[in-house]
Formats: C-alpha cells, sequence, structure tokens
C-alpha cells in the first residue's frame, strides 16, 4: 500500500473509534445535578457496567485495533530483552497489561482508592516494558 492509501486507513481508523467513544458518552446517565459517571449503564444488570468499566474496555479494544494496524503497516521480527525471551509488540502489551493488574492490585491492598499514584506506576512501568522487555 502506498503512504496516501495508510494515511486513509489511520484516518477511518481514528474516526471510527472517536465515533464509538462519542456513542460510549451518550449513554452515560445523567442526573439533575450532571452527569453519574458511576451509576451503572444497564439498571438492575448482572454486572456493574459502569462507564470506567466501559471506557477501560475501550481502551483495550483500541489497543488492540492500534497494535493490528500496526503490525500490518510495520511487520516487525521479535527481540530479546532483558527476560531473556523473544517478544513482539503484542507480547509486550500483553506483559504490561498483567503486571499493570497486579500494581493497581498492590496499590489497593497498601493505600486504598484513588488509583492516581498506580497509574503514574503503571504507565512507568509500560514504557519500561516497552524499552526493555
Amino acid at each position: 500500500m502506498t503512504a496516501t492509501r495508510w494515511s486513509t486507513v489511520y484516518a477511518i481508523t481514528g474516526l471510527a473509534l472517536l465515533a464509538i467513544l462519542g456513542l460510549i458518552l451518550t449513554v452515560v446517565p445523567r442526573t439533575e445535578d450532571g452527569i453519574d459517571w458511576v451509576a451503572p449503564l444497564i439498571p438492575g444488570g448482572w454486572m456493574a457496567w459502569t462507564f470506567p468499566v466501559l471506557l477501560f474496555f475501550y481502551v483495550i479494544g483500541s489497543l488492540l485495533i492500534l497494535f493490528t494496524i500496526l503490525a500490518i503497516r510495520f511487520p516487525e521480527t521479535p527481540r530479546v530483552g532483558v527476560l531473556r525471551i523473544e517478544t513482539t509488540r503484542g507480547d509486550r502489551l500483553f506483559i504490561t497489561l498483567l503486571g499493570s493488574a497486579f500494581i493497581c492490585l498492590a496499590w489497593l491492598a497498601a493505600f486504598g482508592s484513588p488509583l492516581w499514584g498506580a497509574l503514574i506506576c503503571c504507565l512507568v512501568y509500560a514504557a519500561a516494558v516497552f524499552r526493555w522487555v
């Protein structure tokens, strides 16, 4: 594919992801005081589908779409990092997500909520994994 076609693919993907995010924002429950960010999206549902939960899964799905496009556009060969195993971008994403889950659980056990400090730790961890693993 030419560079122009890839630009089109990027633009269409970005617009589709923004449209989905816009639809997600329209289903957030509202009260007289404004938006109720943690109210259930499906009242009486079997799972706590709140806006933060939906946003979490949206980000994971968006990352998978992004990494699929990157794998098609820029194929890579596995590299060996500090763990001495061959990893690709997808492997490093999985290691990052798994490690971030444990960082957040440890943060909750040690400090409780809010998780802003854990988010900063997770971002530093992600940068380190993608750089050195």
